[in-house]
């Protein structure tokens, strides 16, 4: 599937809220996402949208977290949710958003990637558990290895540890089981 990947604005939030609530067959990350895109505490975010011909088929949403009591500073961030529509899935668009956004917060300074998430899709994409590194989920998580973390500079793993603290309206313990 030939793609192109875009920064979604706010002309393009009815289609990012879509493509949640289609991936997921629910209201519940679309409105996550809603929250999320305007919560001071989740700034700076970056939400990508992943265009086939057709039109918008995956989105995936990166916000900014604190670790121990470091100030965000845009030095670690999070990836939640990423959403792929059904019929587009299996086909590298949840890959290609992953990849993208790395690059771009990578380029911007973020040095850590975070996402709770299954281990067995996300290693694939460059993601270690983060628990054994320090690093430690907001609430904790079963299973462990599900609390995950890719680093995007080199020799940042093992300088930096503590709690991620996320944004507020991502801090409750309901979105911490995997």
């Amino acid at each position: 599937m030939l793609l192109r990947i875009v920064e979604a604005g706010p002309a393009e939030l009815q289609a990012v809220l879509q493509i949640e609530r289609l991936a997921f067959g629910q209201h519940d990350e679309a409105e996550l996402v809603s929250a999320l895109i305007a919560d001071p505490s989740a700034q700076p975010h970056l939400s990508l949208l992943a265009m086939a011909e057709a039109g918008p088929v995956g989105h995936v949403l990166f916000t900014a977290v604190a670790i121990g009591d470091r100030a965000p500073a845009s030095r670690a961030s999070i990836l939640a949710p990423l959403a792929v529509l059904p019929d587009a899935q299996r086909q590298g668009v949840g890959g290609a958003l992953i990849e993208e956004g790395a690059r771009r917060l990578s380029a911007n300074g973020v040095e850590l990637l975070f996402v709770l998430g299954h281990p067995g899709y996300y290693t694939r994409h460059g993601f270690v558990p983060a628990t054994p590194h320090g690093l430690h989920a907001p609430y904790p998580v079963v299973p462990q290895e599900a609390w995950m973390v890719r680093p995007l500079a080199p020799g940042v793993l093992g300088s930096v540890s503590g709690r991620v603290s996320c944004a507020r309206c991502l801090d409750k313990p309901e979105y911490w089981i995997e």
